[in-house]
């Protein structure tokens, strides 16, 4: 029998990006890709009965609440999805002898940091998706010992709502768009991310059980300004693209100014390929244009 392979979040930017994976690895697992209307993270109880009847070997979630403003007013909603839940998917997965990956984000950390932040830097999140991500990663280590937790930034895909999709859209109606210049990160394009999600699946089959924190983006640091700048290059469109400082440009929820992470431990534990950010962000603009 092939290993069962559950992925929340199928909707979602990455679990869309595995999807489409899949196809290249159908011979070795068996995939379920679920939604809310399977699996329903804002229902934690509903989870156990989802393991008694799949019994997978693998799960990777995927499905979180990411809306990091409307996490200021809809917290408890949040805090379920992005922490309650995950810990009752990794006691599940503790039961079932499953290993689980779940992802995280560089909101996690406070953005005071000048260097690329490491795995074993400790969090401090400065507004509350952050926390609840923060406490999501806490539950799965604790309830789980095969945990595996991919801390990643700046997600973008040719799916869904992201940043890449927005900026093109406003590009090409308006004249001048302003774009926050002073916080610094990395871009990731899920597709990039999900390749190196089956790698370390991959790695587990083989025998290689590394657990604990990764950290995955592209490689290279940019800024929004500069992200923006690079895609209207891209695209070959005359829009002005104008840098803004961050009080420009007030949210509901405090962003970090640099979160910029270490990707190290995830090429030497599991040999996962890096990609630089300008590179993948071409290879998505041309996926959008095909």
């Amino acid at each position: 029998m092939k290993p069962i392979v559950v992925v929340t979040g199928k909707n979602g930017q990455l679990g869309w990006e595995l999807q489409q994976l899949a196809s290249s690895f159908q011979d070795r697992y068996e995939f379920v890709f679920t939604d809310r209307t399977m699996l329903d993270l804002a229902a934690p109880e509903s989870i156990a009965p989802f393991f008694e009847k799949i019994r997978p070997q693998f799960f990777i979630n995927c499905a979180a609440y990411t809306a990091v403003d409307k996490a200021e007013v809809e917290k408890e909603l949040a805090l379920t999805i992005n922490a309650t839940s995950v810990g009752e998917i990794a006691s599940c997965c503790a039961r079932f002898q499953t290993k689980l990956i779940t992802i995280s984000t560089d909101y996690v950390f406070d953005g005071q940091g000048t260097a690329p932040y490491s795995t074993t830097t400790p969090t401090h999140p400065v507004n509350y998706y952050g926390n609840t991500k923060a406490i999501g990663e806490q539950k799965a280590l604790e309830n789980n010992p095969n945990t595996v937790i991919i801390r990643t930034s700046w997600v973008y895909s040719t799916h869904g709502n992201n940043f890449v999709k927005t900026m093109l859209r406003l590009m090409k109606e308006r004249p001048e768009i302003k774009v926050v210049a002073d916080q610094q990160g990395c871009p990731t394009y899920a597709a990039d991310l999900a390749e190196a999600i089956m790698q370390i699946i991959s790695a587990a089959q083989k025998g290689n059980n590394a657990v604990g924190i990764f950290h995955y983006s592209n490689t290279g640091a940019t800024t929004w300004f500069d992200f923006a700048s690079t895609i209207k290059e891209f695209a070959g469109l005359t829009c002005s693209v104008l840098p803004i400082p961050t009080e420009a440009f007030p949210t509901p929820a405090k962003r970090p100014a640099y979160s910029v992470l270490d990707l190290q431990s995830i090429t030497t534990v599991f040999g996962v390929e890096l990609k630089e950010w300008k590179r993948s962000l071409k290879n998505c603009m041309e996926q959008l244009h095909a």
